[in-house]
């Protein structure tokens, strides 16, 4: 597909025996779904390199070999499917360790959700001892981020920029503007710390931390939640409401910070209307009604309305949350679906598949064209929402396993997910609508170390117990 560039820990030439030994296997009846799957993990694998301390990292410009922290947790998210987790486990060390002992100055940076991502790893891997053994990095990281971005109400602010998000309706390069972002970041980073906490018996500490989530998700409803425009709004330094709704307001449900039942849900209509965040080619930044969506030109990384796999990314997994733990009404599989296609199809440049940073959401132009700095941008997930979304793995801390597939049943008659190494067992998850594709029984079905253990005639949540 193109030539071969330098650098690569994998070279393309090895790169399909790569593929094979360390990725989950997927097939499903969208031949593009599959291409894009493959493509991406392809593309991840240009990112692993090494430091110059010899540990495995991953980049987030193919055309740099520093990593940012910008993208760190959707490097942990994705890269927790990968059946060998060596490269992870130095990238970990990389940023908590790797300034001889320190964590590396530039990880505080860009905003990141450390601490949550790395717990969501550890559900996957079934490694919570690894995970203990950092809990006094991602405590000192916590403290850190209070100590340079915590008001005294006990929000967090973020300029834009260090949020990875330049350019955005509601903020800027200079202001302190309290955003959904950074708040609920920390809010699940808390929340992860505590868990972390508990596993390690250091009761006090796990109380601390639970008694910081529970203040800043009283804190983020009571001040960011709009009741007006019925959205999670950023608000500036005086708490002055800023009248636009951006993808930034759903971040808050990617780790549960909402609470059920009090109305918030009623935000997620707007991804189904046209004058909303729904477009030909994506779910926009910002809100297509904006008077000002996309008024601040192209080319240097705006935030006002253009499609970045990013938020996308963000959304998406915010939305499975909600499918799967919120009861309402605003939103269904088939919105889940219809929002992941059009990401599936955003993946092209000159018919080739092409990850980029940002795209026209009409004309699906990458805005970047062929800028070499922003080919096969590692700054998304894709292989996360496949496995955690549409397939419908929940990980988790026990040894019960659990698949709720947010595929809509009227949907796609089968799918297969194998190789999927978890909690140590090696799983398969099989949807055959009639029994007719994989010529055995019909129905969801769920192996671990090659038993069954797990099986529905429907799509819907299933739980067994892992062998």
């Amino acid at each position: 597909m193109e030539p071969q560039a330098p650098a690569h820990a994998v070279p393309d030439a090895e790169a399909a025996a790569w593929l094979a030994k360390n990725v989950p296997r997927f097939a499903c009846p969208d031949a593009e779904v599959e291409e894009i799957y493959w493509f991406r993990w392809w593309a991840l694998r240009k990112h692993l390199r090494k430091d110059a301390g010899g540990r495995w990292v991953f980049t987030e410009f193919v055309t740099r070999p520093r990593p940012v922290s910008s993208g760190l947790g959707h490097h942990l998210m994705e890269g927790r499917w990968l059946r060998d987790q060596t490269w992870h486990d130095d990238y970990v060390l990389y940023w908590l360790k790797g300034n001889e002992g320190a964590p590396q100055p530039h990880l505080h940076k860009y905003s990141q959700w450390l601490a949550y991502a790395l717990r969501q790893r550890a559900l996957v891997t079934g490694d919570r001892s690894g995970l203990v053994s950092l809990l006094d990095d991602l405590v000192a990281d916590y403290r850190r981020w209070e100590g340079s971005h915590r008001r005294s109400d006990g929000l967090f602010w973020q300029h834009d920029v260090w949020d990875a998000m330049e350019e955005s309706i509601s903020g800027g390069r200079k202001v302190k503007n309290v955003r959904p972002t950074i708040s609920a970041y920390m809010f699940g980073n808390a929340e992860a710390i505590a868990a972390i906490a508990r596993d390690a018996g250091r009761t006090e500490l796990a109380a601390e931390f639970a008694a910081k989530a529970a203040e800043l998700r009283a804190l983020v409803q009571r001040t960011l939640w709009n009741e007006d425009r019925g959205f999670f709004c950023s608000v500036t330094e005086q708490f002055e409401p800023i009248p636009v709704r951006e993808a930034i307001g759903y971040i808050p449900w990617y780790f549960g910070l909402p609470e059920p039942g009090r109305g918030y849900e009623r935000a997620w209509a707007q991804i189904r209307d046209e004058q909303g965040f729904r477009a030909p080619y994506g779910l926009t930044t910002a809100e297509r009604r904006d008077p000002t969506f996309r008024s601040r030109g192209t080319g240097t990384c705006e935030w006002d309305g253009a499609v970045w796999p990013f938020a996308t990314s963000q959304t998406l997994t915010a939305l499975a949350n909600v499918l799967r733990n919120y009861p309402q009404d605003s939103v269904t599989r088939s919105d889940y679906l219809d929002a992941f296609l059009t990401y599936v199809r955003s993946h092209r440049f000159d018919g080739q598949p092409y990850i980029g940073e940002y795209l026209d959401e009409k004309t699906g132009a990458w805005l970047k064209g062929r800028d070499p700095r922003s080919e096969c941008y590692n700054h998304s997930t894709f292989a996360d929402l496949v496995i955690s979304g549409l397939v419908g793995l929940v990980p988790r801390e026990d040894d019960t396993l659990e698949v709720f597939p947010l595929l809509p049943e009227d949907s796609w008659p089968w799918f297969r997910l194998e190789g999927v190494r978890y909690h140590g067992r090696e799983l398969t998850i099989q949807w055959d609508r009639d029994g007719r594709r994989w010529g055995g029984e019909s129905g969801l079905r769920v192996w671990a170390d090659g038993k069954l253990v797990a099986a529905s005639p429907r799509l819907e949540r299933i739980q067994g117990r892992l062998p």
